[in-house]
């Protein structure tokens, strides 16, 4: 594991670009193990057995996603969102996990919920005394995975949206936000 310089006020990542890239490979690991493994301070491999069935689904959605955190015996309190509203925006989580639902036709009016599943995105969320929120995103590990909220969405986000999703409007709401115990 090479050793990149990040603020040593933020919870380190115990992997990095060739692991994820690896566990990429062989498993499928993505956005969820790697904001997950983040929180529960693991590398990729040692959280791989708690995953259930993410190898035969190939995401992570809410229900897994808190199952996991259980196996984990991690204790946290879910914030959830099925659609953003101006006046109700969640804010981020002082140290946890936040899946980003991408905005498109599958969150049109009228369109089930359930469309818009496949268009989500987990990350990570750390709070910094006196600073903005820092956003983990495995998309992001050749920097170490931390970058500044402000960095996060006003130039990884464009570059996820025209890479991932480019039926996306451009938009993103907090769907779901967990507040994760640091151990």
């Amino acid at each position: 594991m090479s050793t990149i310089e990040i603020d040593s006020r933020l919870v380190a990542a115990r992997f990095d670009l060739e692991d994820a890239i690896r566990a990429g490979d062989t498993w499928g690991a993505n956005c969820g193990p790697a904001a997950l493994a983040v929180v529960g301070g693991m590398t990729l491999e040692e959280l791989r057995p708690h995953l259930g069935d993410f190898e035969t689904k190939g995401y992570t959605n809410p229900t897994l996603m808190f199952d996991c955190l259980r196996r984990l015996g991690l204790k946290f309190r879910v914030r959830s969102n099925a659609r953003e509203t101006p006046a109700d925006p969640m804010t981020w989580p002082n140290f946890g996990l936040a899946r980003v639902q991408w905005t498109g036709p599958w969150t049109r009016p009228g369109v089930p919920p359930r469309a818009a599943y496949r268009h989500t995105h987990w990350v990570a969320a750390m709070e910094v005394e006196g600073e903005e929120t820092n956003v983990f995103d495995v998309n992001c590990m050749c920097v170490g995975g931390w970058v500044s909220l402000s960095e996060w969405s006003g130039h990884v986000v464009p570059w996820l949206l025209k890479q991932c999703e480019p039926k996306a409007d451009g938009g993103w709401f907090l769907a779901h936000v967990v507040e994760v115990e640091r151990r």
